[in-house]
């Protein structure tokens, strides 16, 4: 057994060092005043200065976090009514081809996903820009959403809804007093991985995106296209430490979930 956990430790820091020595290489150079990433001259945020001083950048910044937070928030509405609607299915076989639906639009290709979308609006005469984008950031964060809270409803007990119905609940009040307090840390789950897949999603955001409209992940790779340039390496710093905080944000937010149910057990 001793063998076997020093074993899986090493391939779990293997793992992380081949995962994480990449991003630390990149963060270690974007302080490098050489403007290069073959030698370290001297420590400088010139180019930090560089990203915070470009207007333009920002925008696009702006425009990645909006569509990140509209997406992930009307794709956790949509995705907790969906999971509702799929637990209180009463046909088996509809249930499980909708399950098997949704699971397909998580593995699928992003290519296809993007192709399909792009195919899509110009069919439907919708402009190339922030609305598409938009639409299909909320199509494929649906699916996560659903897989995040649809195991959480699996597990609440039959009952809580029995009890709160006898003792003169409405639908209405079993829903927002009972369902949604019980399900909670799975919606919070839903909304951050919905966030985090808006946010880094490329291929997608690719195909979609029209002239004058761009977010980080199709800006980051215009840049890299004209050549290497440290501006990126600060702004992939940046990103990642926001990251960073969100996935801090999200696990004290689990936290906090999880003391009142230890608390109520004692």
């Amino acid at each position: 057994m001793k063998k076997n956990s020093k074993l899986s430790t090493i391939y779990l820091m293997v793992v992380f060092f081949i995962l994480y020595a990449p991003i630390f290489y990149l963060m270690f150079y974007s302080f490098n005043s050489a403007g290069n990433m073959t030698g370290f001259d001297g420590f400088t945020l010139d180019w930090y200065k560089e990203v915070l001083q470009d207007t333009r950048l920002w925008i696009i910044v702006l425009n990645t976090l909006v569509i990140a937070l509209l997406s992930a928030a009307i794709a956790t509405i949509i995705g907790v009514l969906g999971a509702l609607s799929i637990l209180y299915m009463k046909n088996k076989k509809t249930k499980n081809t909708i399950l098997s639906l949704n699971n397909v639009l998580i593995v699928s290709p992003d290519v296809i996903i993007g192709a399909s979308f792009l195919i899509l609006f110009t069919m439907i005469g919708i402009k190339l820009g922030f609305v598409s984008v938009l639409l299909s950031h909320i199509a494929f964060s649906i699916p996560i959403v659903v897989i995040m809270v649809l195991p959480k409803l699996q597990e609440m007990s039959t009952s809580l809804i029995d009890a709160a119905t006898d003792l003169g609940a409405s639908k209405f009040d079993v829903l927002s007093k009972v369902i949604i307090p019980y399900i909670t840390p799975g919606i919070f789950a839903g909304f951050f991985m919905a966030l985090t897949y808006s946010l880094d999603d490329f291929a997608v955001t690719f195909f979609v995106t029209g002239n004058g409209f761009s977010t980080l992940s199709v800006e980051i790779y215009s840049l890299a296209r004209r050549g290497i340039s440290l501006q990126i390496n600060a702004l992939s710093t940046l990103i990642f430490l926001f990251t960073v905080v969100l996935v801090i944000g999200y696990y004290f937010i689990t936290q906090r979930n999880i003391r009142p149910k230890v608390g109520a057990k004692k």
